[in-house]
């Protein structure tokens, strides 16, 4: 009986350090983004202000886009920026439809491309850019933005992203809005993560003078990146994610313009939904495998803004899902060879339990927090009725409860890129008067 206690008791001991080193890991790795909600709550983001005007070019990978392009190129025509420093190209990417044609019919520069081998925006990217250089030498353009076809841009955004450039910036993104926000749980979901992303990460690392990341859309890289690296050479799944990697393994700094509003269309359905977030979970995966031990290395460096750049990073590309899928395994397998009869101790079986429980309550309560503390920050910014706003952001732990199982398929699944179809149409002149309206609001401490 004795041996059997001495057992019971070592299972036990095994499975609550195990438990005890998980939650240490995580509370070492993200205490910080707690900090970066403090920055955002007491501290104003700096303002930029330009000294003269920029040329950029417009880079937008299209495929089968015809029922939204042109909002988003009319919203460029809008903009309150002088309209000969802005160029548009859109690469029409393997398109069976009239994208090209209404691409043309705006005034942009378009560029076919029908590549089945090589899919995916980074490699579209890598076309127009290329394109551009051949077709168009000696334009003089300093920047080059990228967007995607389903994007609406506020009045005053090139603008704002100007001053961000001519401050001296390399790269910036942008701050990311939803024009679908309030279709369904799925597209507010979104919708919170995105202002989430811009709020309480970006503008706390603008606060603080440390790197941002590009996410997705909404961004420009200074045109001596471009050059140098000879191109779009960043191919992975996700290539802005792994754009900002590379860029912060090599000292270059990303900015984030809090002023500068963009707005995109989010999936409504959960398979489109489940696609584009399974190819992202591979694609952060494909990151790290790639960059992670540049970034760790970096830390370690000299400069004290380059190394906490590099930490936050390595944090944000780090598989954080995966420790919390493995806490939950480990956890099932104790339980299960309990049952089974394989150990013999309800203790530990008990604990098993009690950790599985707490695992995925933490994260829900967590996701719950930062989903009530965004939608209330950022209540006039976000285009809902007051009762979807609240019912949306008590669905959004839900959302994000639906990554687990979507980061565990990723680890033994292959991922190809598959379009997701955008159709909502909008009227531009709303979202440019509601984004000036955030324009002014957004550096301001809520």
């Amino acid at each position: 009986m004795f041996q059997e206690l001495s057992q019971s008791m070592a299972a036990l001991s095994f499975v609550d350090i195990f438990n005890f080193c998980v939650f240490v890991a995580f509370t070492c790795c993200y205490t910080y983004q707690l900090f970066y909600v403090f920055v955002v709550l007491t501290r104003k983001a700096p303002k930029a202000e330009a000294k003269k005007n920029h040329k950029f070019a417009v880079m937008i990978a299209a495929r089968n886009e015809s029922a939204v392009i042109s909002d988003l190129l009319g919203s460029i025509k809008m903009q309150n920026y002088p309209q000969e420093l802005i160029d548009i190209y859109v690469i029409a990417d393997n398109c069976i439809d009239d994208t090209a044609a209404i691409a043309r019919n705006a005034g942009a520069t378009v560029f076919t491309r029908f590549n089945s081998e090589q899919v995916g925006k980074g490699y579209a990217l890598d076309y127009g850019l290329k394109s551009i250089w051949k077709e168009f030498p000696g334009k003089g353009y300093e920047a080059y933005f990228v967007f995607d076809a389903d994007n609406v841009l506020d009045v005053n955004y090139f603008r704002e992203m100007n001053a961000t450039f001519d401050g001296g910036a390399k790269a910036s993104t942008s701050y990311r809005n939803s024009k679908n926000f309030d279709s369904n749980w799925i597209s507010a979901g979104y919708g919170i993560w995105f202002l989430r992303e811009a709020k309480f990460l970006n503008q706390a690392r603008l606060t603080l003078n440390t790197s941002c990341a590009v996410s997705g859309t909404g961004f420009f890289i200074a045109a001596d990146i471009l050059e140098n690296a000879g191109g779009w050479k960043w191919h992975l799944l996700t290539e802005d994610i792994e754009f900002s990697a590379s860029s912060i393994t090599d000292g270059v700094r990303i900015a984030y313009c809090p002023t500068a509003v963009l707005y995109d269309e989010q999936p409504t359905t959960f398979r489109d939904s489940w696609n584009q977030r399974f190819r992202w979970a591979k694609g952060f995966y494909q990151v790290f495998w790639h960059y992670a031990g540049g970034l760790f290395k970096g830390i370690f460096k000299n400069e004290r803004g380059y190394k906490f750049a590099c930490y936050d990073m390595l944090m944000t590309i780090s598989p954080g899902m995966l420790l919390s899928i493995i806490s939950i395994i480990f956890n099932a397998v104790i339980v299960v060879l309990g049952f089974m009869g394989v150990m013999s101790t309800g203790i530990a079986i008990a604990s098993s339990l009690s950790s599985i429980f707490f695992c995925l309550f933490n994260y829900f309560m967590f996701m719950f927090v930062f989903g009530v503390l965004t939608t209330f920050v950022e209540w006039d910014s976000i285009r809902a009725k007051t009762s979807r706003k609240i019912l949306y952001m008590l669905t959004f732990p839900l959302f994000m409860l639906t990554y687990i199982p979507i980061a565990l398929v990723a680890l033994v699944k292959k991922a190809t890129w598959k379009p997701i179809k955008h159709t909502i149409s909008v009227d531009v002149s709303d979202f440019s008067e509601a984004g000036s309206l955030e324009s002014s609001r957004s550096t301001q401490p809520d």
